[in-house]
């Protein structure tokens, strides 16, 4: 690797960090949001619900699912971060919900050779099962129970910018 292969990003954090005024947050999300969404690029997860730096915990993850790190994240935050509100939030026109895990991949072994078939990758054709689970999975979480936390189930339109609540 050399060191100007990343000299672009470095300039524009250089040009960021000028301009930045957002220092000295505790950590703390200020709304009390938690937000698990898709790692996709499409996705501005703090803007999208009208909050700031420092509002919300985002939680990026392929296809936007609780996978085991989210739920850490996820207890972690109710617990420590002031979080009382969880978002669960995949999106149309996925590429981690356009198939199973084997679907996947099958699809990285087509490109790399390499056999990924042991991973859970946590894909699914059915998005409105995945996330009614992944729900489902925070609301009845033994550390999750009993705490005033409220766990909404989303779906994000990449291409109209709409939200929608489906559980």
């Amino acid at each position: 690797m050399h060191h100007d292969d990343f000299a672009d990003l470095l300039g524009s954090n250089a040009r960021y960090a000028e301009a930045f005024t957002d220092s000295g947050f505790d950590g703390i999300a200020k709304a009390g949001v938690l937000m698990v969404t898709c790692m996709d690029s499409r996705i501005t997860p703090l803007q999208m619900i009208g909050l700031r730096l420092g509002d919300a915990k985002i939680l990026r993850t392929p296809g936007g699912r609780v996978t085991h790190d989210a739920l850490i994240g996820c207890i972690l935050g109710v617990h420590l971060l002031n979080v009382d509100r969880i978002m669960v939030v995949p999106h149309s026109r996925c590429a981690v919900g356009s198939g199973d895990d084997k679907f996947l991949a099958d699809k990285v072994r087509d490109a790399t050779g390499a056999d990924i078939s042991g991973m859970v990758l946590g894909s699914t054709p059915d998005q409105e099962a995945g996330l009614r689970f992944d729900v489902e999975l925070l609301r009845t979480h033994p550390l999750m129970v009993g705490r005033d936390v409220l766990v909404g189930g989303f779906h994000y339109d990449v291409d109209s910018g709409r939200l929608t609540q489906r559980y």
